[in-house]
């Protein structure tokens, strides 16, 4: 009988052989093969328990509340997390949605004045073999200072390392019969191959930890963190990472997750739009958590969103930790002397200031040209190289602030802005990018979550437009689409037929995941099991054309 298979790999898409023969080394995959066997049953346990969490609210009709369990970590006023390395003492102004498979982008900002960049394989990118190696390939380069027109890493903003979130698997490489965790795949090779020259160099190795929902999620990532560095020869504490808190459960465990990580934590980040929709996930089926139109009643100023923002920054004050807050999606016009520009540039600097003021110590923005600028409103509207003096004692934020809704309904613009967001989004997937740009911003993966959450939650509620008294329905929805589609052929620059086909078939399953009896947890875990997605990525490891997709079923 032969021994038994241990490891399975996809061959390397066209065009990627040299990159592929770089980072899928025998060292490399013998230490994400250990990795994986090690962490993989832990994985599944707290996906499983996600699972029992929201069976026990939906069933129960619970709202979430500080735990009683661990009441102890938040009453004990004696632990800090451990101060960080130098360079992240300073990070005013990170680079956001940075997808490191766009190399232009990724040397652009690699120049940058930034303090930091975000290098993202989750939110801002569209996780296809072909990107996720590439992807790789490039921070090893940056790492390795390869780029010739790129300063050394140990001068370059800090490269904070978003590996992708716990919902998603790494289709092409198997660990004993099992699909790999996709955050583990990204973090094992990125460690196995920069995380000793980022530690050496003093730049890292940083991490972002997406979509956490609790600190026994957190406490996983610590235990990974401590076998990486015990396997690397590291010395605890070398990894640090920022948590994400973008679902309203984690919002209540704050205090429990920089606890659980307090040797390894960079602090935590507040991000609108994952944690707006992550309200839809848990509690969309109940009325009494309709939230109304993004557009026009949803942002900072109000009174959920504000809530969770000073706790995030109260919390990590009080422990020693950063506080960072979302990104600016906003792009700048080209002309800087222009009405729009200056427009737009106040608009940021509104918002951002909002976030100062609450005493965040930095944020993000997307397009470059916002660096500056925001660094400068930092220097007029702060004192030091962080705000951590800031312990915002005077707040008491309590349970019910966090889950207020806001007033105000449904506008008909709001419904379309929607229906075009989600659907540009699962244009740009089949198209193998995971962001794209419309009236003026930048979308991703977190604006598609809340546009789809959105419109699937008024279609079950049957909320009705502000504008006409209409109810927002499946054919209402279906029939809004058809009107949009004009524009979107526009925005996408359909020019064949098969960039129409694509577009057509990106339309039926927005439609199809809005329309669903029960509410997908995730628009990217739907869409990278959906055979639509790897199909068109299939062919195109196989040499096909990019983006050939089915026909449409509409």
């Amino acid at each position: 009988m032969s021994d038994p298979i241990t490891m399975e790999l996809e061959p390397s898409p066209p065009g990627l052989e040299a990159e592929y023969r770089t980072i899928f080394t025998a060292g490399s995959l013998v230490f994400l093969q250990e990795l994986v066997s090690t962490f993989d049953e832990e994985v599944d346990k707290i996906l499983r328990l996600r699972i029992s969490r929201k069976t026990h609210l939906d069933l129960s009709g619970d709202l979430p509340g500080f735990c009683e369990v661990t009441a102890p970590v938040r009453s004990d006023p004696a632990w800090r997390v451990r101060p960080v390395p130098q360079r992240l003492q300073r990070r005013h102004v990170d680079v956001g949605d940075l997808a490191p498979c766009d190399t232009q982008r990724f040397i652009q900002a690699l120049s940058s004045p930034a303090q930091g960049l975000q290098i993202d394989f989750d939110d801002g990118n569209c996780p296809t073999y072909h990107n996720q190696i590439k992807g790789i390939y490039n921070v090893y380069r940056a790492v390795h200072n390869q780029f010739p027109n790129a300063p050394k890493i140990s001068q370059a903003p800090v490269l904070m390392l978003r590996p992708r979130a716990w919902n998603m698997v790494e289709h092409n490489i198997m660990v004993k019969g099992k699909e790999v965790p996709g955050p583990l795949c990204d973090f094992g090779f990125l460690m196995f191959h920069c995380g000793k020259l980022l530690f050496d160099s003093e730049s890292g190795p940083f991490f972002y930890l997406s979509k956490v929902e609790s600190y026994l999620e957190a406490r996983l990532w610590n235990n990974i963190f401590l076998w990486t560095e015990q396997k690397l020869g590291l010395p605890v504490g070398s990894i640090k990472a920022t948590v994400l808190i973008e679902n309203v459960l984690s919002a209540f465990e704050m205090e429990e997750i920089l606890y659980e990580l307090k040797d390894h934590s960079a602090g935590l980040n507040c991000g609108i739009w994952d944690y707006s929709a992550s309200f839809v996930n848990k509690f969309g089926h109940r009325g009494a958590f309709l939230l109304p139109d993004r557009s026009k009643y949803v942002n900072m100023e109000k009174l959920f969103l504000r809530s969770y923002m000073d706790l995030l920054v109260q919390t990590c004050h009080r422990r020693g930790a950063l506080a960072t807050g979302g990104m600016a999606a906003l792009l700048l016009p080209q002309d800087r002397d222009s009405a729009p520009y200056r427009a737009a540039l106040a608009n940021v600097t509104r918002l951002k200031l909002l976030e100062i003021k609450a005493g965040v110590d930095g944020f993000m923005v997307y397009d470059l040209g916002l660096i500056e600028p925001m660094q400068k409103l930092f220097q007029l509207h702060s004192q030091g190289d962080n705000q951590m003096h800031q312990l915002r004692d005077d707040l008491t934020v309590t349970p019910e602030d966090l889950l207020c809704m806001p007033a105000g309904g449904v506008t008909l613009y709001g419904l379309k802005y929607n229906i075009a967001v989600g659907i540009l989004f699962i244009d740009s997937w089949l198209k193998g990018k995971g962001h794209f740009f419309y009236r003026g911003q930048v979308e991703d993966s977190a604006t598609a979550e809340i546009s789809r959450s959105q419109v699937w939650q008024w279609i079950r509620h049957q909320t009705q437009l502000e504008d006409d008294g209409r109810a927002v329905t499946r054919g209402l929805v279906t029939e809004l689409t058809q009107e949009v589609m004009g524009e979107l052929k526009e925005v996408t620059r359909c020019h064949t037929v098969r960039e129409e086909q694509r577009l057509l078939t990106s339309a039926a399953m927005f439609l199809e995941v809005v329309q669903k009896r029960d509410f997908p947890e995730f628009l990217t875990t739907y869409l990278n099991l959906d055979h639509t997605f790897l199909g068109s990525h299939a062919k195109r490891h196989e040499g096909g054309a990019v983006g050939d997709v089915p026909r449409p079923k509409l």
